[in-house]
């Protein structure tokens, strides 16, 4: 295994040698609000990347992955966003179901799921929120019952669904166990959406764009083996997804912040806002939360034996939450009275207006703050749980 810094250069030069020709354009594109833009251009450079083996870059060796160690996953990340490459559209899998399959799936999961997450052929989706169980997953339910062949049969809506509508697959959770409830009774199913008895309907955001879904399963199935951990395992193979989300998984979420906090300040120099002494002051603040955003990470990761972070994560959640948020404000007050009004018709933003409506969301989704301040007290400090009806 190389250094970090030799690591670090190799990922610089490739970045540099391959971000060009029909790759040029994509430099920038993409991100949160901005799924939309250049798709298909961008799932055809994760699938270069996979070819050139720079997907999956800490995974086991042994699972397609590069084996690298946590300071290398960094160094990947940070040069990736130096190199202001295009947004991933295949982080759930990678980041997400692969460390959880890894973790927590059989062999055959593993030689059936991982293969085309590393080569980008398949992209996932994550069936967890509902209308009425959203922050509050142990209120899930969406049911699943076997048929009279063994297979999983799927009713219920999914909602919050990021890229639904791009994925072939989604991993759900589904009460298996009638009349359980809360986190009891809980299965984490492997669901194919290319069937019927799937409805995905598309839910415009205040930015105009449709990165969240509604999924509808109305007797949708899948196999028998297609469910990770035995029946009613769900919760502790979600809670690991989850810890995984909010684990290794920040560092690239990580790249896409600090190119927009760069865009902030670049654009505060170019009309004069920094000149404010509040405005500059909010913009070292911005910095110094962004660094210590990234150690918390680091911190959290360090400490986590098994390779997925515990409760504790949920302090770096509601951080970057939070600041995220206050970033889209900031980038308004930069913007001035001229971020009022849209840039043409009929509702063309700029990416200081999209920063600011879709951080809006940031504290709510992924677990909003409130929930995340409850798993601190209850699960970090160990102060009495919050009485529930």
């Amino acid at each position: 295994m190389s250094s970090v810094e030799e690591f670090r250069a190799e990922i610089r030069g490739w970045l540099a040698a391959h971000l060009t020709g029909e790759f040029a354009g994509l430099r920038g594109r993409g991100g949160p609000g901005r799924e939309h833009e250049v798709f298909a251009e961008r799932l055809a450079w994760e699938r270069h990347m996979a070819a050139e083996g720079w997907t999956c870059v800490g995974w086991p060796e042994e699972y397609g992955g590069r084996g690298a160690s946590l300071e290398q996953q960094v160094a990947f990340h940070e040069e990736y966003a130096l190199a202001d490459a295009p947004a991933r559209v295949n982080h759930i899998g990678e980041q997400l179901l692969g460390p959880t399959l890894v973790a927590f799936g059989t062999a055959e999961q593993r030689a059936r799921f991982l293969p085309p997450i590393v080569a980008a052929e398949e992209l996932w989706c994550q069936g967890y929120s509902e209308p009425d169980a959203g922050s509050d997953l142990a209120n899930v339910r969406t049911r699943a019952e076997r048929d009279d062949t063994g297979a999983w049969v799927v009713t219920g809506q999914k909602t919050w669904t990021s890229l639904a509508h791009a994925s072939q697959w989604c991993f759900v959770v589904a009460r298996t166990a009638p009349g359980s409830s809360r986190h009891h009774g809980l299965s984490y199913l492997l669901v194919p959406l290319d069937q019927p008895g799937v409805e995905i309907r598309p839910i415009t955001q205040l930015t105009g764009t449709s990165e969240f879904n509604e999924v509808f399963f109305d007797g949708a199935r899948t196999r028998a083996d297609h469910i990770v951990g035995a029946p009613g395992e769900g919760w502790r193979v979600a809670m690991a997804t989850l810890g995984f989300e909010r684990g290794v998984s920040t560092l690239g979420q990580q790249v896409g912040f600090r190119r927009e906090l760069e865009a902030v300040i670049a654009w505060a120099k170019h009309n004069g806002a920094a000149n404010d002494p509040l405005i500059r002051d909010r913009l070292a603040r911005a910095w110094t939360g962004l660094e210590t955003i990234r150690c918390n990470a680091l911190r959290i990761l360090d400490g986590a034996a098994s390779g997925a972070p515990g409760p504790e994560a949920s302090i770096g959640k509601i951080f970057w939450a939070t600041w995220h948020r206050e970033l889209g404000e900031l980038a308004m007050d930069v913007s001035g009275a001229a971020g009022m009004l849209a840039a043409g018709e009929p509702y063309d933003l700029d990416d200081r207006q999209r920063l600011y409506l879709f951080s809006r969301s940031d504290t709510i989704y992924a677990g909003s703050n409130e929930i995340q301040r409850d798993i601190i007290a209850e699960r970090v400090l160990g102060l009495p749980k919050e009485s529930r009806p």
